[in-house]
């Protein structure tokens, strides 16, 4: 079987655009690719072809690799709801959940999982790129592991590791790696990529020997900064913790960083038009007075991100915003606080409860056990709309007689106000298209959408692929991956 398998000296290293990159790249080359991440953990996935879902990080590596997201790609997904405990889904499909108590027993016994969707990928294509999760180094989670060098030396895949110079450190955290490491999994590294580089690569040049000399481990390349993965969505809230820096353009969408945001890529395609500024206001923030539209994202604990809203004084802002005669956008559990009141009496979401919502939409929602997972597409405000539907629950009410959308076969989705001016839907990815971007950013004063958001992913993977080219060694990964 033919794979190569790429783990980081930590989170955020940027793995997951390597991956992608290096997968447009090969089938730039002419190879068949699949994507592979044996146990990933995040709250933003995707609806794959055969009805379950995956992380986003991982759909957009199919993009990449010119294939349908399916859900062998990420056999293992954990979503978490709490500081604790996590929602394990396996081949799509919820499982359950995982505790801080039983996480290490029960990940131990989804190799077996990991190992089907990993063989069935290999048969399908030339070559299998695989996704590590964290770091090697944790040590302390090696037992059991299925994400980094469980699955590596289950499987005998060769391994890369990918260190992040621009955090700083990166000699140490390769060398690092090497020193605390199990010598059996430290076999399995055959090199290391250094990642983020900002400016002349030939300027670090004796670290880049150094680490060669510390390791025994050959260099495959510096990749340097790469300006394109703006365009592409992120897979990990952590890229939303970083500090923003407003741009003054005039038209100013804000979302609200609830403490489980889930889904958050939906505003992708909005942050990417030339007149409008998306801010992410995180906790301790104020919802700025000047935007023209509140978004309610997603959420993986609707009840408790409903009481954060609430803690932060974020449902302050938004009956402000709403008082001024300015919409307000709520997208799945955004939706579901738009309403008057969210009921969970099988505990769901946690013990079981009754919350009243923000009173914006006159509709209630039940919490049911049974998740909704399709892709969908219809119409919407005159216009065409593509997305998907990640679900837990049941929204009813006055305002639903007034629905958003009418989706395939003239089902009705989501709710708005007698005034027009709240909204919400079920319907995650819907900004995408670009007839109801247009059509929204008309409704708020903006000229209509400049930026076909499918294509503009498109060319910057291509982008990406091209500057790898560049910069790593692709014929020795090929030939290492296929020795």
């Amino acid at each position: 079987m033919a794979a190569l398998m790429f783990q980081g000296t930590g989170s955020d290293v940027g793995k997951s655009l390597l991956v992608a990159g290096i997968c447009r790249a090969l089938v730039r080359r002419g190879y068949s690719v699949r994507p592979f991440k044996p146990q990933n953990m995040s709250n933003n996935a995707a609806v794959t072809v055969d009805g379950g879902e995956i992380g986003r990080a991982q759909a957009l590596q199919a993009i990449a690799a010119g294939v349908e997201p399916h859900t062998d790609m990420n056999p293992v997904l954990l979503k978490p709801q709490a500081d604790r405990t996590s929602q394990l889904v396996v081949h799509g499909q919820v499982r359950g959940k995982l505790g801080s108590g039983n996480y290490r027993e029960a990940r131990g016994q989804l190799l077996d999982a990991v190992m089907a969707s990993y063989q069935r990928l290999s048969s399908q294509c030339d070559i299998v790129v695989v996704e590590g999760a964290g770091s090697p180094a944790e040590i302390n989670l090696r037992a059991g592991d299925i994400a980094n060098m469980g699955f590596a030396r289950a499987a005998d895949v060769p391994v890369i590791l990918v260190g992040d110079i621009d955090r700083g450190g990166v000699i140490a955290a390769i060398a690092g790696t090497k020193a605390v490491i199990d010598p059996a999994d430290a076999a399995m590294i055959r090199g290391f990529l250094i990642n983020k580089f900002r400016g002349d690569p030939a300027l670090f040049e004796d670290g880049y020997r150094q680490i060669e000399a510390f390791t025994g481990w050959r260099g495959f390349g510096v990749v340097p900064w790469l300006g394109e993965a703006v365009r592409l969505p992120s897979e990990d809230a952590v890229a939303l913790e970083r500090e923003q820096v407003r741009t003054g353009k005039t038209l100013v969408i804000a979302c609200p960083i609830l403490p489980r945001i889930a889904n958050f890529d939906d505003l992708d395609p909005l942050k990417l038009e030339p007149g409008v500024e998306v801010v992410m206001v995180p906790p301790g923030q104020p919802i700025p007075a000047e935007a023209a539209l509140i978004v309610l994202p997603g959420s993986k604990a609707t009840i408790a991100d409903l009481q954060a809203v609430r803690d932060e004084g974020w449902d302050i802002d938004i009956r402000a915003h709403h008082r001024r005669g300015r919409p307000v956008f709520g997208i799945c559990g955004g939706y579901q606080m738009l309403g008057q009141r969210i009921e969970d009496p099988d505990g769901i979401e946690g013990p079981p409860s009754s919350v009243e919502g923000l009173g914006l939409l006159d509709v209630e929602t039940r919490l049911t056990g049974a998740k909704k997972l399709e892709r969908t597409s219809g119409q919407a405000w005159g216009s065409t709309l593509s997305g998907y539907e990640m679900h837990v629950g049941v929204t009813g009410g006055a305002d639903c007689a007034r629905p958003f959308a009418l989706l395939d076969g003239g089902r009705p989705d989501g709710a708005s106000s007698a005034d027009g001016m709240v909204t919400g839907t079920y319907v995650h990815g819907l900004f995408a298209s670009t007839p109801l971007r247009a059509t929204l950013l008309t409704r708020l004063g903006d000229a209509s959408a400049q930026i076909d958001y499918r294509a503009s992913v498109e060319q910057a993977l291509d982008d990406i692929a091209a500057q790898l080219e560049r910069h790593i060694d692709l014929d020795a990964l090929v030939a290492l991956a296929m020795d």
